[in-house]
């Protein structure tokens, strides 16, 4: 039996959760405050209404259309420092920012893992979106495959290892379906001694393949496992808005590493706001090998 676990991230310089009600949110990235929907902020706001008309820009949607609403001055894209790494913030049309800061403790974990290891660390990330976890593991020491198959989201994760100053550490950039490429590395023989998954509930590859999780998650996870190394140090699957339980991924992701002498934990990624309510943004299943 494993006690879930409860991951929170903490206000920091260039990030804050200011409030949240009332299925909305009010953050700050760097200089800017932003507000935007969440269905899990199911209480009420603690500041004022004034307060979050400040914002300096509004995601909204209507019966026709869906976007940002900015005031004067509100630029299109900067950039912020999280997590010791540096982001392009840019509002997209589907109410994202280009960074998930609830992701920090798990980038933490994976740091650690990696500066602890005596031996030279290969890292896949799949569905990597704008590289969050993909900085993170470079940050650390790792040699990093980076898969999405949007060409724009690996545009944005190359610009953000730009700013963070880590062009020169060893990553290739993959713009390709997540499940030809790992059946391609199975034939090839690669290996790989941590691997995150970051899968959307729904999506399309870069030639269209259409992406379901409860169709593609098991068979997915089954071919990570065929290229796993022989001694693997960690293994890291997040979820976001498919409705399955963190209990759900341990599940599915448990068979393909009884064999591998390690833990599991299991868990809620959260936010705290600036009156310590925590905002639920998101489940993981992770392990690790023992030393």
């Amino acid at each position: 039996m494993i006690d879930p676990k409860i991951l929170t991230t903490l206000p920091s310089k260039d990030y804050e959760l200011l409030d949240s009600g009332q299925e909305e949110k009010l953050e700050r990235y760097g200089a800017f405050v932003l507000r935007r929907p969440d269905p899990q902020a199911l209480w009420q706001k603690k500041l004022p209404q004034k307060n979050w008309d400040k914002a300096d820009a509004l995601f909204f949607r209507d019966a026709d259309s869906t976007g940002w609403q900015r005031k004067p001055g509100t630029p299109d894209e900067w950039q912020i420092s999280f997590g010791e790494l540096k982001f392009n913030i840019k509002p997209t049309a589907f109410k994202h920012t280009g960074v998930f800061p609830e992701q920090l403790p798990n980038w933490e974990w994976i740091q650690e893992i990696i500066k602890k290891s005596e031996k030279p660390v290969k890292v896949l990330n799949l569905f990597g979106y704008t590289g969050g976890a993909t900085l993170a593991a470079l940050s650390a020491g790792a040699e990093v495959c980076h898969v999405d198959s949007s060409r724009s989201a690996i545009t944005w994760a190359r610009q953000n290892a730009e700013i963070s100053g880590l062009t020169s550490r060893p990553v290739r950039w993959i713009p390709e379906d997540a499940r030809k490429f790992v059946a391609r590395e199975i034939n090839r023989g690669n290996k790989y001694d941590g691997i995150i998954l970051d899968p959307p509930a729904f999506g399309r590859g870069s030639k269209g393949e259409l992406w379901k999780i409860e169709d593609g998650l098991l068979s997915l996870l089954d071919q990570c496992g065929q290229i796993l190394s022989d001694k693997p140090l960690f293994f890291l699957l997040n979820g976001y808005a498919a409705g399955y339980s963190a209990q759900a991924y341990l599940n599915a992701v448990s068979p393909i590493l009884s064999s591998y002498d390690g833990e599991f934990e299991i868990g809620e990624l959260t936010i705290k706001d600036s009156f310590g309510r925590l905002l639920p943004c998101g489940i993981f299943a992770r392990w690790q090998r023992r030393d």
